[in-house]
């Protein structure tokens, strides 16, 4: 008897978790600055324990060190949107009944949290631009549309969630992507494992595609309910970002993953990936070194 009281106290307590008033301002702006400072934490979190335990990420410039904490949180948001968009996918019978309308409070929860995320990424994309003076196109494009397709989700409290959880379900690359990359700049990238996991983040790219053409099936078999729903300048910025999905940064990306499956070089600094590559005794001499 005391078993089931627990259970079911722990039940309500997960629920409670969710349990949030929604519709007021205050607490949509909450959770978002939440999901940025959640993040701004996993990313001080990463460098902290990058500098105590790796010898090689204390060899890196500052720039490879902001993209290697960026990876790691990248990772992190990764795997709470993977659990929140297959739990929307296959299993939650409200997004299983209707996928225009729907919403839940856990959903609301993570869709604010990840408004948060994509409003640190955007930050970090421009800040790190302007300092080190680079450019990415894809990912500027990419982070704009996301943050822009969340926006208007927390502007507009009575669009459905299911589409946007999809959108988060598509950052189920960057855990793979993040391992992948830690490997290479530690000198590990011929290993078995390091190619194991690289296979993997190829296949996730192929999903990835898998779930965009499913993002287009819905809207394309409830069209005028999704417009209705979503709103037209909503819509417009969905629409965008799958179309820029579908036709530039999903195929782009699944080959240049590929490529990286046969030729192991970090593409945002080729010349510290190969030094790293063909040097994996030095970068265990200075961790032993390190250690002593």
């Amino acid at each position: 008897m005391e078993e089931e009281i627990n259970l079911a106290n722990d039940g309500a307590t997960s629920r409670d978790i969710f349990d949030w008033n929604y519709v007021l301002w205050e607490v949509r702006l909450t959770l978002l600055a939440a999901g940025f400072f959640i993040y701004l934490g996993v990313f001080l979190l990463a460098h902290w324990l990058s500098s105590w335990i790796s010898a090689s990420y204390c060899a890196l410039s500052a720039k490879e060190k902001v993209f290697w904490n960026i990876g790691f949180t990248r990772g992190v948001f990764g795997v709470q949107s993977c659990v929140a968009g297959l739990w929307a996918l296959l299993i939650d019978p409200v997004f299983q009944a209707d996928k225009v309308y729907s919403q839940q409070n856990w959903s609301w929860f993570h869709c604010l949290i990840a408004a948060g995320f994509f409003l640190l990424e955007n930050i970090f994309v421009h800040v790190s631009n302007i300092v080190f003076r680079t450019f990415d196109v894809f990912l500027v494009v990419h982070h704009l549309l996301s943050f822009g397709g969340l926006l208007g989700l927390i502007t507009n409290i009575k669009s459905g969630h299911y589409l946007p959880l999809m959108g988060l379900l598509l950052e189920m690359i960057t855990p793979s992507s993040c391992i992948s990359k830690v490997l290479l700049k530690t000198g590990y990238a011929n290993t078995l494992f390091w190619k194991a996991n690289h296979w993997v983040h190829v296949h996730i790219e192929h999903c990835r595609m898998v779930i965009t053409y499913h993002m287009w099936w819905v809207c394309i078999s409830n069209w005028n309910d999704v417009v209705e729903n979503l709103g037209l300048p909503y819509f417009i910025i969905l629409f965008m970002g799958l179309s820029t999905l579908t036709l530039i940064l999903n195929p782009y990306w699944t080959y240049i993953s590929t490529q990286w499956l046969f030729d192991p070089v970090d593409r945002n600094f080729p010349h510290t990936a190969v030094k790293n590559r063909s040097s994996g005794k030095l970068n265990g001499e200075m961790f032993q070194k390190k250690r002593i």
